[in-house]
């Protein structure tokens, strides 16, 4: 399943021009990294011609451009919400590889909603305003993710005790590190929220990643429970 995910989505970004190098260059036609044929340092490997180098000095000015060819500031809602969401699928793949290392079921899970992130900054990507009927038939948000989501919630959700406290972050690594991509998570949220308010992009990538935050807090949970640590939960200060 993962080497089929990992092909499908490559196969997205290979159909994408290189469109900007925000965030390490969120889209990328090549997924080689090769060093600049002039450096001093000898022992790197000189870049080979017909590759693309990852740095383009399109963006030195504090500009740069999204899917549709349109110029913005690096600052604008945009980019602030691209590199939200960008921020958000490197801490799912942190928590991916604690989730890893203790031998938990849900890791395929969060490989594959870190391949639909990258669906989801496609869509933001391309703001209506300057997208031609091409960029968004290239861009376009299948709202089956949406249930997806909702049906792991369910899943993971019949494993564990009812919530009957406000739950602290922490219970064990693998726990901690899906709290921390949760509350990113809600960050990536309020980031998309003026864009989808503009009618710029694809409302269910607002809905996707809201439904998102719900998994990440679920599967914490669930962590917890996979490592035999108990849940912490709120006590107000003062009482026993």
């Amino acid at each position: 399943m993962a080497r089929f995910l990992i092909s499908k989505h490559f196969t997205f970004i290979q159909k994408l021009p290189l469109m900007f190098s925000q965030h390490n260059a969120v889209f990328i036609r090549s997924n080689l990294c090769l060093y600049s044929s002039s450096s001093k340092d000898k022992s790197i490997p000189p870049s080979s011609k017909g590759f693309l180098k990852i740095y383009t000095k399109t963006g030195d000015g504090g500009m740069t451009s999204t899917f549709t060819g349109e110029r913005r500031a690096k600052d604008d809602n945009i980019f602030q919400a691209l590199g939200a969401v960008d921020e958000l699928a490197s801490c799912i793949g942190l928590a991916r590889e604690f989730g890893l290392e203790n031998g938990h079921p849900y890791t395929d899970h969060l490989q594959r909603i870190q391949c639909i992130l990258q669906d989801v900054n496609a869509c933001i990507a391309t703001p209506y305003s300057s997208a031609r009927e091409a960029h968004l038939k290239k861009t376009e948000f299948d709202s089956g993710h949406v249930e997806e989501v909702e049906e792991w919630i369910d899943s993971y959700t019949d494993h564990l005790p009812p919530l009957e406290n406000f739950i602290l972050p922490g219970g064990g690594k693998a726990s901690s590190s899906l709290h921390v991509a949760r509350t990113v998570c809600r960050r990536a949220e309020r980031a998309i929220v003026p864009i989808v308010r503009e009618q710029q992009i694809n409302p269910e990538t607002l809905k996707y990643v809201n439904r998102l935050s719900d998994l990440l807090f679920t599967l914490a949970r669930y962590a917890a429970k996979l490592d035999g640590r108990k849940e912490t939960v709120y006590i107000r200060p003062g009482k026993k």
